[in-house]
């Protein structure tokens, strides 16, 4: 790793080698503290993709509510919002289901004849019906949150072009829309002055009002996809089938072959059977797309001995139809999948910040378990003026720092430059000491005294634990 380090600060790439797992050479990174420039790029050489940032907004209280609303892990609170939007979320569509019930319902007699009374169902619904006041309070908490959110945001027109407040504005469009329909049935009632409709015309009106309305009623369902909004799991299932949009279009041109292909072969192998189902080539396509596909309802089924050996091809070619897409899917889904559990690891251990290492030996060390303030900063090169003045032999003649931090040197070049400045300083004889002095064997001065001059075993060892020591706190990255 120390080659790999040095190479990496002289300029060169970091690469990891083959025989090294993922986690140990990251961890080796975040321990010689190469910066989080180096960390990125070896998350983006080995397939990960960096955290996406996430804007917002510069005004505090507008923060503060943008947060609340739209990151429900961010605080109690927001947890709590995420909560009561899903269940108005899940008590609306429970609703859209239980009033489709037959009891629900509500009839109108539309038109009176002789012949008869033609009664349907009212696609109007009351204003004092119960699922409609349900209905109500749950559309003012969805336009409530989404008001909350517009004015909240950081950048109003990506507000719109975000595919979940599309979804938002949809969901509540149709109770609008429903809303004006009730006020407009209860000027009907009122009996107000109107231009005169012809019977013809007025029918004409009321088929079209009721298919608008029904199509408005089915919108509604689309609120169930809100729910991606606070569920990891269909937000990961978009993702995973926009990023297959082509393989999914291969899918459906290959059925579309197959339909074509065998829905005509079945035509003219049953053509000449009794009973036959197949009527012509578009009816046989419903048979063709339900055998490709094996679900096989069995309404429409080939009766002669040819029809029945088309059949049996149409079903082997779907299954191989089918089968040749689905890998790489699953592939984008595996892929989608990891990402989202990596990016949730990030911000668990927060990358953004780089941590010393807690066991430095000497003064240094005990300094920085102190102050928390040296122990942790975001930037490559620390400041470690405070601990530094505090450990003896990390500074040189004019105050400065060994140049052990901050260099491209190698191990033995810097251990050749920190002698060599020690040789100019001048020397300083007698004192007892020991063998701990950087030149000298057994005097305690620089040069001379009791041990002579020369260059010993201890200052060598004296010499690596400093650099070690050094290498430990800081390394100063260059790219």
């Amino acid at each position: 790793m120390n080659q790999r380090r040095h190479g990496y600060q002289q300029g060169g790439r970091l690469r990891r080698p083959v025989n090294v797992p993922l986690d140990v050479f990251s961890e080796e990174i975040k321990f010689y503290e190469l910066g989080e420039q180096a960390t990125n790029k070896f998350r983006e050489d080995e397939g990960f993709i960096k955290e996406e940032e996430k804007p917002l907004p510069s005004n505090e209280n507008q923060r503060k509510v943008w947060l609340l609303f739209e990151y429900p892990e961010s605080s109690q609170a927001a947890r709590v919002v995420a909560i009561i939007s899903v269940f108005v979320i899940l008590l609306s569509i429970v609703i859209f289901c239980l009033e489709t019930l037959p009891e629900f319902k509500h009839y109108k007699v539309f038109n009176t004849t002789t012949n008869g009374t033609k009664i349907e169902e009212d696609e109007v619904p009351d204003i004092t019906d119960p699922f409609f006041l349900i209905e109500t309070i749950c559309i003012i908490w969805f336009t409530f949150e989404l008001s909350v959110r517009f004015l909240a945001c950081p950048n109003k027109l990506n507000f719109f072009r975000d595919v979940m407040n599309i979804i938002d504005i949809i969901a509540i469009i149709p109770y609008f829309i429903t809303l004006a329909t009730v006020v407009a049935e209860e000027e009907d009632t009122l009996n107000l002055p109107r231009a005169p409709v012809s019977p013809q015309d007025k029918s004409t009106n009321q088929a079209m009002s009721l298919a608008i309305l029904r199509v408005i009623r089915l919108v509604r369902v689309f609120r169930i996809f809100k729910l991606s909004r606070h569920s990891k799991g269909l937000q990961i299932l978009g993702r995973t089938l926009k990023a297959s949009m082509r393989e999914l279009g291969l899918l459906i041109f290959f059925l579309f072959i197959g339909v074509v292909l065998f829905s005509s072969a079945v035509y003219f192998a049953e053509a000449g059977a009794e009973m036959s189902y197949f009527k012509s080539i578009p009816d046989a396509f419903w048979w063709a797309v339900v055998t490709m596909t094996t679900v096989g309802y069995g309404d429409m089924r080939p009766v002669g001995v040819w029809g029945k050996i088309v059949g049996s091809l149409c079903a082997i070619a779907g299954v191989l139809t089918i089968a040749l897409p689905v890998p790489v899917i699953v592939s984008n889904f595996n892929y989608f999948y990891h990402r989202e559990t990596d990016q949730e690891e990030m911000q668990s251990q927060n990358f953004n910040h780089v941590t010393s290492c807690p066991y430095l030996p000497g003064t240094l060390g005990q300094h920085l378990k102190k102050n928390n303030s040296l122990s942790e900063s975001s930037s490559d090169m620390m400041d470690l003026e405070d601990g530094v003045e505090t450990t003896p032999g990390l500074l040189g003649e004019q105050n400065r720092m060994v140049p052990f931090l901050g260099t491209h040197l190698t191990d033995k070049q810097q251990l050749q430059q920190q002698q060599q400045n020690c040789c100019k300083q001048p020397s300083n004889g007698g004192g007892g000491g020991g063998g701990g002095g950087i030149i000298g064997g057994g005097g305690g001065g620089v040069v001379g005294g009791g041990g002579g001059a020369g260059v010993g075993a201890g200052a060598n060892n004296n010499l690596q634990q400093r650099h070690n020591s050094a290498l430990a706190v800081s390394i100063e990255t260059d790219v």
